[in-house]
């Protein structure tokens, strides 16, 4: 079914009600919260209160108050076809602004609110950002990559070399871009690269970040290898995707490098939320075969209390869809990880990983009001989170179709 996302209009102040609230940290135990929402911002969160007489109360009985939820990693330009390389490939940049906007409405309608695209073609999502009827949207442009590298198709090509990234990182800087994306191993997507094999030396990865740094943005790192992690973590690279230990015949488990991993703090973008494959569509088999001890690694970093958050790389497959995040939440099981701590990664920790804290990830006084009321108690029942009320982006509702 065809969804269709619009905007409302709305009295200045609205008060939202539910049966529980989770405010991005903790589920409150006072009974029939309700948020007042004035414009596009939270200003207060009443409990036994009335309601102020010039607010329209939207009264959601039984349903959970949550902050709208942040995929921290997607792809508005692929379109989770079955090739979505080709696909965009075969469009404009008309007709790929057009379905990428698509795309990000797809997402809003699923109550992700604010999305991190780490790698457009020719930085088309630049423009999406700002738009009435879309998620907030962070953009990193073309992933930075080397010459025929992973995802090279998208116009993020480089030399090996410090003074070629340093340029490349530069130009993102120029362009406004939100945040710098590094290729630093090959990737499944992009034929004749592969994932077992790190892109860039480590000094030149540590230009990267220096560059960035010194434009004050943040950098992350597409990091399968575990050479290419080896690299990002000695270059100092505060965030890295996918995190797999990907090696040439199966999955490397380094407790040394796991151990470093969480105690520097480096950001784990775990790769998480899927659909059930379509008929005839199975995940690749080296994927398969590596899957147990990609997630035993993955439960070794929680153990360790790794930093992690959630980015389900939404667009590269049909499993992949934009809207997929809120899979991942009951998926997270599959992981160690417990359903407080996985709305915590999609909320309040993802905002602050993507350098939004002070605005997102909240139901606080003083936050945008992002807000999405699902029926039930998502911590109590993850299935909760598929049972979607109500979705607030800026403190308009949005019309799902």
């Amino acid at each position: 079914m065809a969804i269709s996302v619009e905007q409302r209009e709305r009295p200045r102040r609205i008060a939202v009600r539910g049966a529980r609230l989770f405010d991005g940290r903790d589920l409150l135990d006072d009974p029939d919260p309700t948020l007042l929402i004035d414009g596009s911002t939270i200003t207060g969160v009443l409990t036994g209160a009335a309601v102020p007489q010039d607010a329209e109360l939207v009264d959601l009985a039984g349903a959970t108050l949550l902050p709208g939820l942040i995929d921290t990693h997607v792809h508005l330009s692929f379109d989770a076809s079955v090739d979505p390389v080709a696909t965009l490939a075969e469009r404009d940049d008309d007709a790929a602004l057009a379905a990428m906007a698509a795309a990000a409405r797809t997402a809003l309608a699923g109550g992700v609110t604010t999305v991190r695209d780490l790698g457009d073609r020719d930085y088309l999502s630049l423009p999406l950002r700002g738009r009435a009827d879309l998620p907030t949207i962070l953009a990193a442009g073309p992933p930075i990559t080397t010459a025929n590298g992973h995802c090279h198709f998208l116009g993020g090509a480089t030399t090996d070399d410090v003074d070629g990234i340093r340029a490349a990182v530069r130009e993102r800087a120029e362009r406004g871009c939100d945040v710098i994306k590094v290729m630093s191993s090959g990737g499944t997507m992009t034929p004749g690269t592969r994932q077992e094999d790190p892109q860039f030396d480590r000094e030149v990865l540590a230009a990267a970040v220096d560059e960035a740094h010194r434009h004050g943005l943040p950098l992350t790192a597409h990091a399968h290898a575990t050479a290419a992690i080896v690299n990002c973590v000695a270059a100092g690279v505060e965030s890295m995707e996918h995190v797999t230990f990907w090696s040439a015949d199966g999955v490397d488990a380094p407790e040394d490098l796991l151990q470093a991993v969480a105690d520097r703090r480096i950001v784990v973008g775990a790769t998480g939320g899927m659909l059930p494959p379509p008929p005839g569509l199975t995940p690749p088999p080296a994927v398969l075969v590596r899957m147990p001890m990609i997630i035993a690694n993955l439960r070794r970093l929680v153990d360790l209390d790794a930093v992690i958050v959630i980015g389900t790389d939404a667009g590269i497959a049909p499993v992949k869809p934009h809207d997929v995040l809120r899979h991942a939440h009951t998926q997270a099981a599959d992981v160690g990880i417990d359903p407080l701590r996985s709305l915590r990664m999609m909320t309040s920790l993802a905002a602050e990983v993507v350098g939004l804290g002070e605005r997102k990830g909240r139901l606080a006084p003083g936050f945008d009001a992002d807000v999405v009321a699902v029926d039930g108690d998502p911590i109590a029942d993850p299935a909760a989170l598929h049972r979607i009320r109500s979705v607030y982006a800026r403190g308009a509702a949005v019309a799902r179709g």
